[in-house]
């Protein structure tokens, strides 16, 4: 879809846990090490939450948002929060959010669409702003993923990471939000997974007993699945934009797995200086992967007013989102 509207992000902060896990910590719970997990993954080290929820990363990382984009919190129309390690099933941790930053009593609610949520969420704020409904939201990717690993499970437990960023959208002087381009193939569903804990297997003794209230992934179906998918997306979203590749000026990727990107990036032909990784650092931390390598790269000065990027992310669901944008900050 393409936009016809001056709306962009006009703010981003991001939220990282104090306590840091490498390889080598993890070397000690399963039986791993550093090599099998870097040469794999990409990955070096990630956050752990420790006495913080979702909801207090969330709103630590939109605080330092609404500060970014200048603005006081009265000014904030909608929360909305992209999450799937939510403080509860009900109530929405933006509900949570939105009391702890003391915003009026606003529409604040979660969306789940995995590793795809934050870009999910961009083009829903989009939306909302675009109709005249809000002139200004806080769209927040926050997870704690440390509270849905089963750190038994050496295939998932060395992937994932806790964080959260998070961004405003309002209108900007530039063209800001060019397009989006969003899809979902629930025949991939059991691929990524947590089993019990909804209604189908409500939690229950026997069930914690199989450790069914964690995670559960097949890693191989996920990266044929995203090889595939990340550059079918992306050529078609600056199809439609009538865009060539040598236009945009960095891509920031869902941070999963290097050799995603890396595979990616061969076939984009975009050049490894215009791919924003901050996977070694953070792991996987779901849909709050985008936003903190975003805010990060505005706050280095490494990205730049006017800049032009593709935001492009995939996850559980199946589910995958695509946006291109022009830096307002």
């Amino acid at each position: 879809m393409k936009t016809n509207n001056n709306i962009g992000i006009i703010g981003t902060g991001s939220y990282l846990p104090k306590k840091i896990m490498t390889n080598y910590d993890l070397e000690k719970i399963v039986d791993t090490s550093d090599e099998w997990i870097y040469t794999r993954t990409g990955i070096k080290e990630r956050r752990i939450a420790e006495g913080e929820s979702t909801s207090d990363l969330a709103f630590k990382a939109g605080l330092k948002a609404i500060e970014s984009a200048g603005i006081d919190r009265d000014e904030i129309d909608m929360i909305i929060v992209a999450t799937m390690s939510p403080d509860q099933p009900t109530p929405a941790t933006a509900c949570l959010v939105q009391k702890k930053l003391g915003c009026r009593q606003i529409p604040s609610f979660d969306i789940s669409a995995a590793c795809s949520g934050f870009i999910y969420g961009l083009s829903m704020a989009y939306a909302y702003i675009s109709s005249g409904l809000c002139k200004k939201i806080l769209l927040i990717g926050a997870e704690k993923m440390s509270s849905i690993i089963d750190w038994e499970d050496r295939s998932t437990c060395v992937l994932f990471g806790d964080g959260a960023g998070a961004v405003v959208v309002g209108e900007v002087d530039n063209e800001g939000i060019l397009g989006f381009s969003l899809g979902s193939d629930g025949s991939g569903a059991e691929k990524l997974i947590v089993p019990s804990g909804g209604s189908v297997l409500p939690i229950t003794k026997e069930r914690l007993e199989k450790r069914e209230n964690y995670i559960k992934m097949n890693g191989s179906d996920i990266f044929k699945f995203a090889v595939k998918k990340l550059p079918e997306i992306a050529n078609n979203i600056l199809k439609e934009l009538d865009m060539r590749t040598e236009e945009l000026d960095y891509m920031i990727p869902h941070q999963a797995n290097i050799r995603i990107i890396d595979s990616a990036n061969k076939k984009l032909k975009l050049g490894k200086e215009k791919i924003l990784v901050n996977l070694n650092k953070y792991g996987n931390m779901s849909a709050a992967s985008i936003p903190v390598a975003l805010d990060e790269s505005i706050d280095s000065k490494k990205i730049k007013k006017n800049d032009t990027i593709l935001l492009i992310g995939f996850g559980g669901g199946l589910t995958w989102g695509t946006s291109v944008l022009k830096s307002s900050i």
